[in-house]
């Protein structure tokens, strides 16, 4: 059989393999087993063979490869950073209900990364493109993209969990994170609270925006002024939500009027701003309302219990996986890019009404 035609029929445009091949003086089958499996060739071999493919601008198609060498059951999960989140669950449950969903529809899951640093970008590109996988989900982050490289153009059906890239025409799935912060600042309103303090995540991040643009939608419904919240935070990342909380406590000890609700983007933050506001004598909720997000087990035994607001999680992985299966095989783009799962406020002890 003739190597080259079979390449040629794989990439009708562009550079081949085979010129890959050529410039990076190696066999095409070096080429092929490098973008299949990295981790069968050496370092070196692989990275002249990475700088052929720049050079020539060569992007490979994962989906017409996996026709060529067999089809692969495996879908890769794509990770914000570390598993590592606090106290929050999220990061467990959805793999465990995506894994759960995969196994029941015969495909197996694979955790791509544990950070998203350059050396992981590009082992998730590898996989990628390499046809190593079947599809992807990536989970509240945005896409790799290294030198050129990006995973929006390896050819992998992809959806989007937590974080909505419908607009760049991925398919998504979310919650409703500011109708869920607008409903429950308007609750805060109803109970007599007129001065809020924001704990933020990074200033610019999609769950922020969404978030903080809840509360001032309902401020402003309550005819109450921009000005009526305060915001801490804006720097570090949601891994650091501990930290964030711990500098809220210290910001708010600092306001000559103190306000009488709190609204944390995360139940880390909220909870390590209770410990450390407590500390300096005020009392949830006699003196101060609390109430964060995520919806994690240990709220309910946090002193006094928080109030939160609960993201389907397991709802919205069971749903991330069948979209995915969904698109697998089938050449027309779906109908519906983006679908919203709603959240469910817990209200619990954290929350009274405010002092007059």
């Amino acid at each position: 059989m003739n190597k080259n035609k079979d390449v040629a029929a794989e990439e009708p445009s562009g550079a081949l393999m085979a010129d890959v091949a050529r410039l990076a003086g190696v066999a095409i089958s070096t080429v092929s087993r490098a973008l299949a499996n990295p981790g069968r060739v050496n370092e070196k071999t692989r990275a002249k063979i990475n700088a052929a493919a720049r050079q020539l601008g060569y992007t490979p198609n994962a989906m017409a490869r996996g026709l060529r060498v067999g089809k692969s059951n495996i879908i890769m999960i794509i990770l914000p950073g570390s598993l590592y989140y606090g106290v929050s669950q999220i990061i467990p449950q959805v793999l465990q209900s995506i894994n759960k969903t995969l196994i029941q529809r015969g495909y197996n899951l694979m955790i791509a990364n544990l950070d998203r640093d350059e050396a992981s970008e590009r082992h998730i590109l590898d996989l990628a493109f390499g046809g190593s996988v079947r599809g992807a989900i990536i989970l509240s982050s945005k896409l790799p993209e290294v030198e050129g490289r990006s995973l929006a153009n390896s050819g992998l059906p992809i959806v989007s969990m937590l974080l909505d890239m419908s607009d760049a025409g991925l398919q998504s799935v979310v919650t409703n994170d500011r109708e869920a912060v607008r409903d429950v600042t308007a609750e805060l309103v109803r109970l007599g609270h007129r001065r809020f303090f924001y704990l933020a995540g990074p200033e610019g991040n999609y769950h922020d925006v969404e978030r903080y643009g809840g509360v001032l939608e309902a401020l402003d419904a309550a005819g109450l002024p921009q000005q009526a919240v305060r915001r801490s935070g804006g720097r570090l990342d949601y891994q650091h939500g501990f930290d964030i909380g711990v500098q809220a406590a210290d910001d708010f000890t600092k306001l000559a009027e103190k306000p009488t609700a709190v609204i944390a983007t995360s139940d880390d933050m909220a909870i390590s701003f209770i410990s450390r506001i407590k500390r300096a004598g005020l009392r949830i909720p006699d003196d101060l309302s609390v109430v964060s997000f995520d919806g994690s087990p240990v709220c309910e035994f946090s002193a006094p219990p928080l109030s939160t607001i609960e993201q389907p999680v397991e709802e919205m992985g069971r749903a991330a996986v069948e979209l995915l299966l969904d698109t697998i095989g089938r050449a027309q783009n779906p109908a519906k890019l983006r679908t919203v799962i709603r959240s469910r406020l817990i209200l619990r002890e954290s929350i009274a009404a405010a002092k007059t």
